[in-house]
């Protein structure tokens, strides 16, 4: 192990690099817009590129290391989870470009904000320790508070940040207390060294790591808006730019899960039979409650919410499996924040890029008023419903098959009744775009509106149309390689 390998924290130098640049030459420069999206877009092709360079040593090369005193891992979990978040942050900045447009002098700000959180989230996907994953939860959460609230000029928007601020910083204090009573049982902050111990050590009285773990475990399914812990979620993406509301989503998903991925499968593997229950019925719970929810809906941008409660129990399904589920919860993370993503896009598109409220009756004949974006919207729904030929089947089939390898069959059988009955609130947005009449959302006499997408956004739009698409049809080359990117 070196003591120190600059190539462990390059993707985070890139981004924070980036950041400041662009925060720099608008105090001293004021150069345009697109000047500006250059400087980000340069900083995340340095990111993809540190992110490979670290695949190619941890995975191709076989040279896993943990850098910078055992603080931070190099290893295919960290490096895959680079470039996830740096593919994301890169769609989402595209996509929320009209949001930018429209913020004219606050427009570098909110730049620098996308990429420190993105550089937060690597920060937790690639965290060996217990402090440094705070930190970088920290870094992504405080972003992501202010994106929230980011046009202030809407009391929504206030609200929404204010929400996410105060249950934040609420979830972030049981974490750090339950990785203090984790530190209390076993000496060290360290997730390898919590391992080490708990393999070496049989601790006779173990329940004040119980119950640490268990406050970490809450800490994290805030943070991924897993149910009981999920009730900030529509609120605060409601009142969120939508614009932004899909960045802010698939971050928080990513980061989320990457720093849970990792406690469970390493500090906490020796107890997988005693976690894997709470898990189990998180999952559950999760599924349940978001699709119940989320069709009572009447708002599109509420109704994605309680969605993404329903898919992070999905995800959490894979996950009872330990280490061995690792590759299907990579599999559905990816996927699904693209189709997030891109959805919120389309929202942004027929509402505003800063707007909060979102009718789904702003949605009635989209079909025949903008067709390529209903078609595109129309795959995002069945994708996320699970319809095969998309790659939320495939994301989905991983998930159960997890699950069901690791004998919890009647958690598989929970999710696929949860994913037939959310069909209903997907469909039915499919329902108004082409089985409504365009008038019935216009006030009587005027003219019916056809939004159109910006260039960003149209690149956005088939991107991720295509990935979803394409990995729905042949999902093999992503499963190959999630399948490397564990942690070592």
């Amino acid at each position: 192990m070196s003591a120190m390998s600059f190539l462990g924290v390059a993707v985070e130098l890139w981004l924070v690099a980036g950041a400041l640049v662009v925060l720099l030459a608008d105090i001293t420069w004021r150069p345009p817009l697109r000047v500006l999206g250059i400087i980000a877009g340069l900083s995340l092709a340095g990111a993809v590129t540190a992110s490979v360079a670290q695949w190619r040593q941890a995975v191709v090369d076989g040279t896993a290391s943990l850098e910078f005193s055992d603080m931070i891992a190099v290893d295919g979990f960290s490096a895959f989870g680079g470039l996830l978040i740096v593919v994301i942050t890169g769609l989402g900045l595209a996509a929320s470009w009209d949001l930018v447009e429209q913020l004219r002098d606050r427009a570098a700000e909110f730049i620098v904000l996308t990429l420190l959180a993105a550089a937060g989230v690597h920060v937790m996907a690639a965290a060996a320790n217990f402090i440094v994953l705070f930190i970088g939860l920290e870094i992504a959460s405080i972003s992501l508070y202010i994106l929230a609230g980011y046009t202030r000029e809407r009391e929504d928007a206030d609200e929404a940040a204010l929400k996410y601020f105060l249950l934040g910083a609420f979830a972030s204090a049981v974490f750090i207390y339950g990785v203090s009573l984790i530190f209390a049982s076993t000496g060290t902050t360290s997730l390898y060294g919590v391992s080490d111990y708990l393999v070496s050590v049989v601790v006779l009285r173990p329940a004040v790591l119980f119950v640490g773990a268990a406050l970490v475990i809450v800490g994290l399914g805030f943070k991924v808006s897993a149910a009981p812990f999920h009730m900030w979620a529509p609120d605060v993406y409601q009142g969120a730019p939508s614009g932004i509301a899909g960045y802010m989503t698939a971050a928080a998903k990513v980061g989320g899960f990457a720093a849970l991925g990792r406690v469970l499968a390493v500090p906490l593997s020796t107890y997988i039979t005693d976690w894997a229950p709470i898990i189990a019925a998180i999952a559950a719970a999760s599924v349940v409650l978001g699709t119940v929810l989320a069709i009572a809906q009447t708002d599109i941008k509420r109704m994605l919410a309680y969605s993404s409660v329903a898919h992070a129990g999905f995800i959490l399904t894979a996950m009872v499996a330990g280490g061995d589920g690792l590759d299907a919860m990579w599999f559905y993370l990816a996927t699904y924040s693209l189709q997030v993503i891109g959805a919120f896009a389309i929202v942004a598109t027929v509402g505003g890029a800063g707007e909060g409220r979102s009718p789904l009756t702003d949605f009635t004949g989209l079909g025949s008023r903008s067709p390529l974006l209903a078609a595109t919207l129309a795959t995002f729904m069945l994708a996320m419903g699970g319809i095969p030929l998309t790659a939320g089947f495939a994301g989905k089939v991983a998930v159960f098959q997890a699950a069901i390898d690791a004998g919890y069959l009647w958690l598989a059988i929970v999710g696929v009744l949860a994913a037939t009955a959310g069909l209903f609130f997907y469909l039915r947005v499919i329902v108004l775009m082409y089985m409504q009449a365009p008038a019935m959302a216009e006030a009587p006499g005027a003219a019916i509106s056809s939004p159109q997408a910006s260039l960003p956004t149209q690149g956005v739009l088939a991107v991720t149309g295509a990935i979803t698409i394409g990995f729905g049809i042949v999902p093999w080359p992503l499963l190959d390689i999630v399948a490397d990117a564990l942690p070592f």
